[in-house]
């Protein structure tokens, strides 16, 4: 008799970057807790401006990036949760313009329900995306626990006067995004069991896709700010870079890149739970949005790709740099003085 597959999905409520803590009960979190107060003037960055590292200076010319990023399953294959996991913990080094160096990893196993060689799969899918990054899986903390989690702990450096914030972008730029949406929608086709082949594959290229153009525009000032888009979407990561800089946005919903055949599922109402948590937390600051163009804007995404805010003439030269490193990107919007409403869709 052939045993029914181990589906590790089933094993958790929401799944990758989706099963993140609510916007605004994370915030309530935050502002009722004393532990983040900062008096050390060599943290350069560190948990007021909602970036995806901390940033520890510790001579002229380097400073420490440090994240640490994990979830519950996003996939039932453990070799593709392990590398979807890692690449985007990674990209958190990345996404602040660092070059990571090595990573710890982080397992929770349900030892006595899901086998050992399930979690050492999920390790061996890991590593191989470190060893993409250049960096060693170097050690790691396992505890037993009922629900499958894993991500990394990821060590990177980046020169204290390159870092790349997602406060610094300027009134006028250009917003790009390096990696199409859908992830979240791909994800939830999975656990419905209503996925088909070819986009499963779509789902697990995309999201471990490295995301090492941002070490590359780390060294360039004509990038003003950076952030990856994970679980609160694009327009909640869009939000947070335009608060942080003062500014509001104005964003083409035309022009976002979406992975082929997303629209399929989403007419048939299959898309994160979380994608309304989302939209809760940021329409009343959001104009023009229509029907299910929220889906879009608001799906979860794990291991998605990077915001950048680029100076509008030095626009030939960032589509040179990505062209001449293979790396997509697309025009999506632009930054704008302060509104009303922080984002108009249009």
């Amino acid at each position: 008799m052939n045993e029914t597959p181990i589906r590790l999905t089933e094993w958790s409520e929401g799944s990758g970057c989706g099963c993140k803590i609510a916007p605004a009960i994370l915030d309530q979190i935050l502002s009722s807790s004393n532990s983040f107060s900062q008096s050390d003037s060599n943290l350069l960055v560190g948990n007021s401006g909602k970036d995806d590292a901390a940033v520890y200076q510790v001579s002229e010319d380097i400073a420490l990036v440090n994240t640490v990023d994990f979830f519950t399953p996003i996939v039932d294959d453990p070799f593709d949760f392990g590398q979807i996991a890692a690449a985007n913990a990674i990209s958190d080094v990345y996404a602040m313009g660092g070059k990571p160096l090595f990573a710890n990893a982080i397992l929770s196993w349900p030892v006595e329900k899901l086998a050992p060689e399930l979690a050492a799969k999920v390790m061996e899918g890991a590593k191989s995306i470190c060893s993409k990054a250049g960096i060693e899986l170097a050690g790691g903390h396992s505890i037993a626990a009922k629900d499958p989690i894993f991500g990394l702990s990821v060590n990177g450096i980046v020169h204290p006067r390159k870092i790349k914030t997602n406060q610094g972008a300027k009134e006028g730029d250009l917003i790009f995004l390096t990696k199409p949406l859908g992830i979240g929608v791909l994800a939830t086709a999975l656990k419905r069991q209503k996925i088909q082949d070819q986009d499963y594959e779509k789902l697990v290229n995309t999201a471990c896709q490295l995301n090492k153009i941002g070490a590359v525009l780390g060294n360039h000032e004509e990038v003003h700010a950076m952030t990856d888009v994970t679980g609160f979407g694009l327009l909640g990561h869009l939000i947070e870079m335009a608060e942080g800089a003062g500014l509001s946005a104005e964003l083409a919903i035309g022009q976002l890149p979406l992975i082929e055949g997303i629209q399929d599922y989403i007419d048939q109402f299959i898309f994160p739970d979380n994608t309304y948590r989302n939209w809760n937390a940021y329409n009343t600051k959001t104009e023009g949005v229509k029907g299910m163009d929220l889906v879009k804007l608001c799906d979860p995404q794990t291991s998605g790709g990077l915001l950048i805010a680029v100076s509008p003439e030095n626009q030939t030269w960032f589509e040179d740099t990505l062209k001449q490193a293979n790396q997509e990107a697309w025009q999506i919007g632009s930054f704008t003085p302060k509104q009303e409403f922080t984002v108009k869709v249009s």
